[in-house]
């Protein structure tokens, strides 16, 4: 069977910078961190976090806002620019799907659902949109009706890996001729739950200047920051996009999603590695035409290191290496989708960004051009690496398009 070729024609993004793309990519090449002091957060544990400012609800109807929860509030406001950065306002085909990961249920709704109950051991105050907002494909079905989707609907809940894993199983959609155009990402809303796990796994970082707190890839790195947002990409068989005319920002030449059975915990550089190359090998290119990788890279001393090493061991020294966590933290399920934006915004520009906060690794880590400072390069084909807690690996190879 002959696979369509896969391209991407929005863009949308909800971020600790606020709402829009443009204002995603203007901070983020300005150096400037997103990182805040978390007031909220409790002695000795993490002192750092990025919200996303207070956002306007004003241009949604009520009747959908009542099943909304804040992070499917997000990734409308993201949906919502990527169509229109497509040439789909108002008037969307009635075959548009949506691919939408989240790690889980809203848990800002199961906060206050559980703290009510708790209370009072009554479901009396408990409201009957609740269950739309903690099931797993809550944001999922909710913007699908806020959007009036009738097309292939798909809600991956893979945690930190679930944005990417949620482009890729809409390229492979397209690309086998199981859907035209989908709406593709993942959306997260911060919670005091997430940040105390990862504190309590160790995970997270201490630092008590939030500005310095996640140092991706540092030899003095000392675990993650938890932020929130999203981020949504529309992609279409290329076929289609040319057919109406559409401005086409890049395409998708791979992607490979795996897990890995060594650890529950501990991330698995060999595992990482056959991800990869199966990316690669999915997309038909060599470690030779790839000349930047953006990591997933969290901040964590683990985790850092194995990927690094797959890096090396998939890949060499040759492509740069960098991460963006050091400026939006670690956003969870929309962190694929959102640093995939800012990659083919580095696409456009001919520019690698440097690794916020990364002054030099520490001894023996792998042999990687991780940039200090920012790189005007050609960038022809780009890796962009997603994991999650449990060995779920992604990797997703975009390519640029040149009009052949």
């Amino acid at each position: 069977m002959t696979r369509q070729r896969v391209v991407v024609t929005g863009l949308g993004a909800v971020s600790p910078f606020g709402r829009s793309v443009d204002l995603l990519w203007r901070k983020t090449v300005a150096g400037e961190c997103a990182l805040k002091a978390w007031p909220e957060g409790p002695a000795g544990g993490p002192a750092a976090v990025g919200l996303v400012p207070e956002a306007d609800w004003s241009g949604l109807p009520r009747s959908l806002r009542r099943s909304m929860s804040k992070m499917t509030g997000f990734a409308y406001w993201a949906a919502a620019e990527a169509l229109a950065q497509a040439g789909w306002g108002e008037a969307r085909p009635p075959d548009l799907g949506l691919a939408l990961g989240t790690t889980m249920g809203s848990p800002l709704t199961l906060t206050e659902f559980f703290t009510e109950y708790l209370r009072s051991c009554s479901l009396d105050q408990v409201r009957g949109t609740t269950i739309f907002k903690i099931m797993g494909h809550g944001a999922a079905v909710s913007l699908a009706l806020a959007l009036g989707l009738s097309g292939r609907l798909l809600a991956p809940s893979a945690a930190c890996a679930a944005g990417l894993q949620a482009i890729g199983l809409g390229y492979e959609a397209i690309a086998a001729g199981r859907a035209e155009a989908m709406i593709c990402g993942g959306t997260e809303e911060f919670d005091r739950l997430t940040a105390l796990t990862f504190n309590h796994i160790m995970a997270a970082s201490h630092h008590p200047d939030p500005a310095s707190a996640s140092r991706p890839f540092d030899g003095h790195r000392d675990g993650l920051v938890c932020s929130e947002g999203a981020g949504l990409l529309v992609l279409e068989s290329l076929d289609r996009a040319r057919a109406r005319k559409a401005e086409i920002l890049a395409e998708i030449a791979g992607f490979a999603t795996t897990t890995s059975p060594a650890n529950l915990v501990h991330p698995d550089a060999a595992a990482i590695t056959r991800t990869m190359n199966a990316a690669l090998s999915d997309s038909g290119l060599t470690a030779a035409d790839i000349q930047y990788v953006n990591a997933h890279a969290t901040s964590t001393v683990e985790g850092d290191r194995a990927e690094a090493e797959a890096i090396f061991q998939s890949l060499g020294s040759g492509p740069s290496v960098n991460s963006f966590k050091g400026q939006l933290g670690h956003t969870m399920a929309a962190s694929g989708a959102l640093e995939a934006i800012l990659c083919l915004k580095e696409m456009e520009a001919g520019l690698i960004l440097p690794n916020h906060n990364f002054s030099a690794p520490e001894p023996g880590f792998p042999a990687l051009r991780l940039p200090k400072e920012r790189e005007n390069r050609i960038i022809k084909h780009l890796v962009k690496n997603s994991f999650a807690l449990g060995g779920l690996n992604a990797c997703l190879v975009l390519k640029k398009f040149t009009g052949e």
